[in-house]
């Protein structure tokens, strides 16, 4: 399980995106549907490290706080 930050981006899409996988972000019309795409990214992303014969970095525990 990774964690993913979704919110709202500057066009009307929501943006989704994972931290412990740099670069690793997508987006959709709803929300629904940006999490439905970064889940199909982070499968992408892990399978093109493993295929490369990278490591894959692990998921970090952190607390992100809104201000």
């Amino acid at each position: 399980m990774r964690q993913v930050l979704v919110y709202p981006g500057e066009d009307g899409y929501w943006v989704a995106e994972c931290p412990s996988l740099p670069g690793c972000i997508s987006q959709g019309q709803t929300r629904q549907e940006a999490i439905i795409n970064i889940r199909e990214a982070i499968e992408g992303y892990i399978a093109a490290l493993e295929e490369d014969g990278l490591p894959v970095p692990e998921e970090r525990e952190s607390l992100l706080v809104a201000v």
